[in-house]
């Protein structure tokens, strides 16, 4: 599956990131003002302990998003027990992003996403909160990451598609957990997620994941995703991934697959080309498939991920003619 990123220097709590230097922020990177040299070269100080070539207000910026969630997680901890948050060994992960979309006939847009991760030690470490912001029915749906609307450069509305979410997990075993949550205009949801993975070989492995979902709108549903991996070299991957998703309401099974090459060239700086395609079992041709190439690396130390992808699809509304439609889409990521 997909690489985790190194670890990196949990950073020092400040006052809370406002909305207006997170669009700065990201507004600079995404115009190129740290190259990929400056990146590498603030990354290598980091390392050596050498401050002097940091980036201030970017370090700030990082720290009062890390010192938000960490207050955050520290508040939902002490609903369990007095054990200090820290020293006990609580964790707090997560990422702000910046997105652009430009796509063929539809325009551009600006998307901004958010999600957070604690767990809690007063829980004995089963237990753990999230918060995010981000497409709510994917949401809800466990959908995997790589076939969201934003990962298949596919225009979302910011105010109908998108709200904050917040819940509370429980690992029950190994691979098992549970998860309650609301989101938006604190609309309930629930779900019972399993994942398994299989060494076939010494280069063949096989991922399941089955996610069981109730929400308001949908009522009962189920997402699958099987994704197999051959390793062809130390650092090409070939990935088949398939996803489906059924409800209660709607009845029809949304299906997706995807076929692709996964290059790693070192220092998190990975290329991807991949064949998609997607469908509805109501529907007897495959409503939209095409090609999706991507490159991603850090701009800024180990921690500011750039991305940048090009795609080329053959879209098909029912009733219509297939058409053509290219899109391009960019990120950047700040993790905690």
């Amino acid at each position: 599956m997909a690489a985790l990123l190194p670890s990196s220097p949990t950073p020092t709590p400040t006052a809370p990131l406002s909305s207006l230097t997170c669009a700065l922020l990201f507004g600079c990177l995404g115009a190129g003002l740290l190259t990929p040299a400056a990146a590498q070269e603030a990354s290598s100080g980091d390392a050596n302990g050498d401050t002097s070539g940091d980036i201030a207000w970017l370090e700030k910026s990082r720290s009062a998003t890390y010192g938000l969630g960490l207050g955050i997680a520290r508040t939902v901890d002490s609903w369990f027990g007095n054990a200090p948050f820290e020293a006990s060994g609580g964790t707090v992960s997560g990422y702000l992003r910046l997105g652009y979309l430009w796509k063929q006939a539809d325009g551009s847009d600006l998307n901004v996403r958010f999600r957070l991760k604690a767990h809690l030690p007063n829980a004995k470490d089963k237990a753990y909160v999230f918060i995010g912001r981000d497409n709510q029915r994917e949401e809800v749906k466990d959908q995997p990451d790589s076939f969201t609307s934003e990962q298949l450069l596919q225009r979302e509305d910011r105010h109908q598609d998108h709200s904050f979410f917040a819940g509370l997990g429980y690992g029950l075993a190994d691979g098992v957990d549970l998860r309650l949550g609301v989101h938006g205009g604190w609309k309930l949801y629930g779900q019972a997620r399993y994942r398994k993975q299989w060494a076939l070989s010494e280069r063949n492995t096989l991922f399941f994941r089955e996610s069981l979902f109730w929400s308001i709108h949908d009522h009962l549903g189920s997402t699958t995703a099987l994704d197999f991996e051959r390793q062809l070299s130390p650092r090409l991957l070939l990935r088949w991934s398939n996803a489906g998703t059924i409800t209660q309401r709607s009845s029809t099974f949304e299906w997706q697959s995807s076929l692709g090459l996964h290059q790693s060239y070192g220092n998190q700086r990975l290329a991807s080309i991949e064949l998609l395609a997607e469908g509805r079992t109501n529907r007897s041709d495959v409503s939209d498939y095409g090609v999706r190439a991507s490159w991603s690396q850090p701009v800024y130390k180990d921690w500011l991920i750039g991305k940048f992808t090009l795609g080329h699809f053959w879209p098909k509304e029912e009733q219509e003619q297939r058409r053509r439609s290219w899109a391009v889409g960019a990120s950047v990521d700040m993790h905690f």
